[in-house]
């Protein structure tokens, strides 16, 4: 079964990643159903299956097909340029979905959601909500007396920044040190710090603002804390279980 899905899923990374151009994807968006690329892109799928189904399964290659075929035009035709993103992701999981399907159709298999619900699998669940968004809300609660401050005067510097960067990265950087700690890396840590570093010196160099300077150091720290902090509770936990 395993070999299954993995043919299955290579079929569909090749198709709509690697075989698919980029003026395929803006012709389907400018003429949706019209486009003469969405079938083509629906004939690549059904070449990759059938050569690597080796002509089995007919029925279910043709179910993958039709269906990609549908799932597409609902994308293309509810497509704009506010929700392309989020209609891309949910035009993924409908794919896979298909494809679990077509794999218990092939094969089937049991559904059971002990071990994902099992002590082992909350814990984990428990501590990644708590690196991403808990420790970040914590973290703006600890640094609210200096965030006005900072923030008018890092609205004078013309570069601006993105939205919501800063949450972003932080949200990456506690994933990799909870990640780290859990593998025993530690000195991966001290290589993401430095890399950090690096990246924030020119900007702070820059400006030579002290005030931004110890607003990062104090941020850097109160992350990295936090997520050095979980791994070690994480690990601590697991071991009693």
């Amino acid at each position: 079964m395993m070999l299954l899905a993995l043919k299955l899923i290579l079929a569909h990374f090749i198709g709509d990643f690697v075989l698919q151009p980029s003026h395929w994807i803006e012709d389907k968006l400018q003429k949706k159903g019209r486009s003469k690329y969405l079938y083509f892109h629906v004939g690549v799928h059904l070449v990759l299956l059938l050569l690597l189904l080796q002509f089995k399964h007919l029925g279910i290659i043709a179910l993958i097909v039709v269906t990609h075929l549908l799932i597409d035009l609902g994308k293309l035709t509810f497509t704009n340029p506010k929700n392309y993103r989020w209609l891309f992701v949910l035009d993924q999981l409908l794919h896979l979905l298909v494809l679990a399907l077509a794999l218990y159709l092939i094969s089937p298999f049991a559904l059971t959601f002990e071990g994902i619900l099992g002590p082992q699998t909350l814990l984990l669940a428990t501590f990644l909500v708590f690196v991403t968004f808990v420790s970040g809300i914590f973290m703006r609660m600890l640094l609210a007396p200096y965030i006005d401050e900072i923030t008018k005067e890092d609205e004078s510097d013309e570069g601006g920044s993105l939205k919501n960067a800063g949450t972003y990265i932080g949200m990456l950087e506690r994933l990799f040190v909870f990640g780290f700690i859990l593998m025993q890396q530690w000195a991966a840590i001290g290589l993401l710090i430095a890399a950090k570093s690096v990246f924030r010196f020119g900007d702070l160099n820059k400006g030579k603002n002290r005030k931004l300077t110890e607003y990062v150091l104090i941020g850097t720290l109160l992350s990295f804390g936090l997520a050095i902090v979980s791994g070690m509770l994480y690990n601590y936990f697991l071991g009693l279980l």
